[in-house]
């Protein structure tokens, strides 16, 4: 593919992935409230419907990738993924009980089955000098599309309600449908190689680590939705919760692509260390700093945290993935720090239940601590693959 076509692919990709976003978080920053005040949940269900929401992005992620790799498409399922985010949000506007929006939270996180197919044309579009660069842009617009939702959220909650914000925010998912049908070009070069699934042995030593140091980490890496419930706790009101869930979306929008590039300055494994680090100061913050400032600063660091994360993950795992194999390698990375998600989310609420509201912090701290040491095994990735 020339590099005029590829740049207009990654454009509309990411106007597509803006868009999703921009919806997706119209809803975000409320979420939390609206299940626990609105739908009259506890915090072991919100971890329970936060965790299943996970564990479906990474069955989903993981089933499109194999199938992406399998029949050499891409497309499909990108678009798939937006419409299952468009009727998701339909649901949310019926549901009166949290029962009741289970089945439509599953189905929006099922909408993931976009995110390895995505990623792996991505990578396929880039080199080894621009790939951490792409997919920062990329994370930018994600982030983008975010701010642009939380201060759409924070204008129309007052007026509209819940229910005919969520219906709104349906309304961009159905435009990036259209956008990834009509605009993206499926590639018909011919493709000879047959492909023979996906054999453990295929893995790369480095590899294999960073899924067993990204499973431990994930295991205790909770959802946002903890974050804000700990913000309330704390002094901050429900009003202003949108605020700082705004703070952090903006700090990974203006930084993503930096950290992109800095990938691709100094390496993959650097910047996924600094990205545990960031982590371990957002928790720190938390249990040291009991008031509105420090509250405040653990959101910035947590912003700092996921541009650093998501941009150097996902560059490090399509690198160290065989050619063939990106959206298979991607998809099943997404499956297991998603399932180990899952219950990092029940069990962080179990904690903040049982034993008290700071027990997930030094539970998370402690698995942090353990991935960052193994990190430090990884040899970071030096060629094209």
């Amino acid at each position: 593919m020339s590099d005029e076509n590829s740049n207009k692919t990654l454009k509309h990709l990411s106007l597509a992935s803006f868009l999703n976003d921009m919806g997706s978080d119209m809803i975000a920053p409320v979420w939390p409230i609206f299940l626990t005040s609105v739908l009259g949940a506890n915090m072991a269900v919100l971890g329970f419907v936060d965790g299943i929401g996970i564990a479906f992005v990474s069955i989903s992620s993981a089933v499109s990738g194999y199938l992406s790799d399998r029949f050499k498409k891409r497309k499909i399922f990108i678009w798939t993924g937006y419409l299952f985010a468009f009727i998701s949000r339909i649901g949310y506007t019926i549901s009166s009980t949290w029962t009741m929006i289970i089945p439509f939270r599953i189905l929006d996180r099922s909408g993931k089955i976009r995110s390895a197919p995505r990623d792996a044309i991505v990578a396929e579009l880039s080199t080894h000098e621009n790939r951490g660069r792409n997919f920062g842009l990329l994370r930018t617009y994600d982030n983008f599309g975010a701010v642009s939702g939380i201060i759409l959220s924070l204008i129309l909650l007052p007026i509209l309600g819940y229910r005919k914000l969520f219906f709104l925010a349906a309304i961009p998912s159905l435009i990036a449908v259209y956008l990834i049908v009509k605009k993206i070009k499926e590639s018909t070069k011919s493709e000879t190689r047959i492909y023979k699934g996906l054999s453990f042995k295929l893995i790369s030593k480095n590899l294999k680590l960073v899924f067993l140091l990204s499973t431990i980490f994930s295991l205790g890496s909770f959802s946002y939705s903890f974050l804000l419930i700990y913000a309330q706790k704390y002094g901050f009101r429900i009003i202003t919760l949108p605020l700082l869930y705004l703070v952090f979306t903006l700090v990974a929008s203006v930084t993503s692509l930096y950290f992109g590039k800095l990938t691709d300055r100094i390496g993959r494994q650097p910047i996924l260390m600094l990205s545990f680090v960031l982590w371990a100061l957002t928790l720190m913050t938390l249990i040291f700093g009991k008031n509105n400032t420090a509250i405040i600063f653990s959101f910035i660091f947590y912003g700092l945290h996921l541009a650093s994360m998501d941009t150097s993950s996902r560059t490090f795992i399509s690198e160290l993935s065989p050619v063939d194999k990106k959206a298979s390698i991607m998809g099943g990375y997404q499956m297991v720090v998603g399932l180990s998600s899952f219950p990092a989310s029940f069990f962080a609420g179990l904690l903040w239940d049982k034993v008290g509201i700071h027990a997930p912090l030094y539970f998370s701290l402690i698995l942090t601590i353990v991935a960052g040491g193994m990190l430090i095994f990884v040899e970071d990735s030096k060629r094209e693959i």
